[in-house]
């Protein structure tokens, strides 16, 4: 089976749904319950493309709105991607889901307002945190002692404008 086709099976069989055990990122669970966000979509069509013997990996990173010029985004956002014909191909199924008349333009493609954080899952950094490998990195990872602190966080932007001043 091609990466198209896990693809196009994960978009015709999951619902974006924030309910549940939603936003860990658990393949067996998004396999089970069939909904999720982003890293329910993604890290499901990994397991199906790794087992099917396509490379696969994990990206997470923001949307910049492009209807404004500065302001707060609303959180993180991850992708997958696939190696194919020598590169790495980019993958939003959740958006594809979401909306489904833009599926074929987000195999393959990435809209011009995405940024990217870091690539990967179960990060281990030096020093790193006593609950070990970080599941993945779209917000700080705190510890007070040996005990997870949750910081209120904020993310925000600001175009640069297209005017130079001397």
């Amino acid at each position: 089976m091609g990466a198209r086709a896990l693809y196009d099976y994960v978009i015709d069989n999951m619902r974006y749904i924030k309910a549940g055990k939603y936003g860990t990122g658990d393949a067996v669970y998004a396999c089970d319950a069939l909904t999720g966000n982003c890293t329910e979509f993604h890290s499901l069509f990994i397991s199906l493309a790794r087992s099917a013997g396509i490379p696969a990996r994990f990206a997470v990173g923001a949307a910049i709105p492009s209807e404004r010029d500065d302001g707060g985004i609303d959180g993180y956002h991850c992708w997958a991607e696939f190696y194919a014909e020598g590169k790495w191909w980019p993958v939003d199924i959740s958006e594809a889901n979401k909306y489904t008349a833009l599926a074929t333009y987000y195999f393959g493609r990435h809209p011009a307002n995405r940024i990217e954080f870091t690539k990967g899952r179960d990060l281990q950094i030096e020093p790193g945190p006593n609950s070990g490998p970080i599941n993945f990195l779209a917000y700080p990872v705190m510890e007070i002692g040996n005990n997870p602190a949750f910081p209120k966080t904020f993310f925000s932007f600001q175009r640069k404008s297209g005017k130079q001043t001397l």
